[in-house]
């Protein structure tokens, strides 16, 4: 079975993103740690990156400090965009993160194969759904 490709229609895609707030407050972490050598069954990581610094780990906040990495940064919760966006669409992310910047919202985007995902900081959650939210509204007018 071949995958399908997903949308890259701009304006089908905001319209119909359906935003999906994760309240697990996840982490960003680092280590020098060969990738080898990490517990990645128990760690669950949602996303790691290879670095010449190091590996970057986001996994959740009480599996990092279960683990032993009191040093994480940016507690963050996961915004999913349940659209099956095609990883050839262009301007869905950098309107998305445009929007919040006028806001004041940082954001960390992770394209997967069929969704895009939007970490945004803990405390700003809610604000950035209310934005996301508008935005479909928009879309739909």
């Amino acid at each position: 079975m071949t995958p399908t490709t997903g949308e890259k229609d701009l304006s089908i895609l905001l319209a119909t993103m359906q935003p999906v707030l994760d309240t697990t407050v996840y982490v960003f972490l680092t280590t020098k740690e060969p990738l080898s050598s990490l517990p990645l069954a128990t760690l669950r990581p949602q996303l790691t990156v290879q670095e010449d610094e190091g590996t970057t780990i986001v996994t959740t906040e009480a599996l990092a400090l279960s683990h032993g990495f009191t040093e994480s940064v940016f507690p963050c919760k996961k915004v999913s965009l349940k659209i099956h966006s095609s990883l050839e669409a262009v301007g869905l992310i950098a309107t998305i993160t445009n929007r919040l910047k006028l806001d004041g919202i940082s954001t960390n985007v992770v394209s997967g194969y069929f969704h895009d995902h939007i970490y945004v900081p803990a405390g700003r959650a809610e604000d950035a759904m209310r934005v996301l939210m508008e935005l479909v509204a928009e879309a739909k007018q």
